[in-house]
């Protein structure tokens, strides 16, 4: 099998941190007593609750049904009753309409669950496979959370015949993925052989950083029996996991302004997806608990936790060895692309792909000075778009102009920022920018 190295123009080159779990083996956590379960843990559509206060509930048990086409059913992830039905605060940053469940500690298996005793792809149809994975609530799980049955059921002029599972993990301190891919490889790549039978595609790819080079192994050895499939090694390079850039870097197809990846014929999905779809045909198990990466200099003991969906932040750190010194800040995911959460009792969800705590040493803040026009963030923007302008119209509330400079085309990776030596509001402001260029649009 042919590997190659890709990579694309732009980026950053920051400080990654891996170093301190990227060692760490997979650890199964069980939730202590409550969990937490949003019913909106994807883009689109949120959940109806299928159960009252006082049900008791089983493992795997459907709790919230998909509403409409774009959404992602959730289900339990322990067993026990439920408490409260109410509006609770999510890592999003909202207050999201969330079920809370009492474990009983016992983790009885609803009913529903069986053990899917035809596992071999070539007996399956593609529709069986997407219906398997609507069922589960499967969603992106490198973040974007967008609901996989519907990636798996493009339109019927969406021809696609690429399929490309992303373990770039480019997001500094994260190191889930990584360990999935060592752990559970042949499962990662049955996931990705399922995706392309549901979609039709013909080629497959695994895309890592070259800074993984034992999950490089791990994955060539696990793809070695499938001509169909290539390992694509990657120059380790921020945002290299933005899924516009791993599709130039292999593939060399560009999506235009506007467009998705099936409008060149390519799907893009994480290594974590597919590790639950694998999950979800061979074992009937839906989407009820991930791995998340609790990481950082302010935590004590970092991990690569396998963990129960609504499980608490608050617990997690504290079976990390709880905080070291004084936290500065507690990121939901990499410090690049994360959301600072206001509180650690806010639980994980299908997107949670990390607990990043920073001491107070690692955030100093210093107050924004003058652009200087140095350009370093035109250089550094994988989109190839002037930050620079864009925020600055954006402090202006000249969203018009914004928009004339494809405001929406950033993806928000925050190299602008990162780059910045006058510490500009690059990416916040482009953001608000987006936001209300996409409220204009809706009326």
């Amino acid at each position: 099998m042919e590997i190659r190295e890709y990579t694309f123009a732009g980026g950053i080159h920051p400080k990654y941190d891996k170093e301190l779990s990227s060692k760490c083996f997979i650890e199964e956590y069980l939730p202590k007593s409550q969990v937490i379960i949003p019913l909106q843990q994807n883009i689109g559509a949120p959940c109806t609750p299928l159960v009252k206060v006082n049900d008791l509930v089983k493992v795997g048990q459907k709790i919230g049904e998909a509403n409409g086409f774009v959404s992602a059913s959730v289900h339990s992830s322990v067993s026990g009753k439920v408490v409260a039905i109410e509006d609770m605060p999510s890592p999003s940053g909202k207050l999201v309409k969330s079920i809370v469940i009492e474990s009983d500690g016992e983790f009885n298996y609803d009913e529903s669950i069986q053990l899917n005793k035809n596992t071999d792809l070539d007996n399956l149809k593609p529709e069986e496979i997407r219906q398997i994975v609507r069922d589960a609530g499967i969603v992106g799980m490198g973040g974007a959370m967008f609901p996989t049955a519907v990636k798996l059921n493009p339109p019927p002029d969406k021809k696609i015949d690429i399929v490309i599972l992303n373990g770039a993990e480019c997001e500094p301190y994260l190191t889930a993925d990584h360990r999935l891919m060592l752990e559970k490889p042949v499962d990662v790549v049955y996931g990705l052989l399922a995706i392309m039978k549901a979609l039709g595609a013909s080629k497959g790819y695994v895309g890592v950083e070259d800074n993984k080079k034992d999950a490089i192994k791990e994955m060539k050895k696990s793809c070695k029996e499938f001509g169909d499939i290539e390992v694509a090694v990657l120059k380790t390079k921020y945002p290299q996991g933005s899924e516009k850039h791993i599709i130039k870097a292999i593939t060399g197809r560009e999506i235009p302004s506007g467009k998705l990846p099936a409008d060149i014929g390519v799907a893009v999905d994480n290594v974590g997806t597919a590790f639950a779809i694998a999950e979800a045909i061979k074992f009937g198990k839906p989407l009820i608990e991930r791995v998340v990466t609790v990481t950082g200099e302010g935590v004590g003991t970092p991990k690569n936790l396998l963990v129960k969906i609504g499980t608490p932040f608050r617990e997690l750190i504290e079976y990390c060895g709880g905080f070291k010194g004084t936290p500065g800040k507690v990121i939901s995911g990499g410090p690049m692309m994360g959301i600072a959460q206001y509180s650690i009792d806010v639980p994980v969800i299908k997107g949670t792909s990390g607990i990043l705590v920073l001491p107070e040493d690692r955030i100093a803040l210093k107050d924004p000075k003058p652009c200087i026009k140095c350009a370093r963030c035109v250089d550094a923007c994988p989109m190839n778009l002037l930050p620079l302008f864009i925020s600055a119209y954006s402090l202006k509330n000249d969203f018009n102009k914004c928009e004339e400079y494809h405001a929406l085309d950033c993806i928000e990776c925050g190299s602008c920022s990162y780059v910045c030596p006058s510490k500009r509001p690059l990416v916040e402001s482009i953001r608000l920018a987006k936001r209300e260029i996409l409220r204009k649009r809706k009326k």
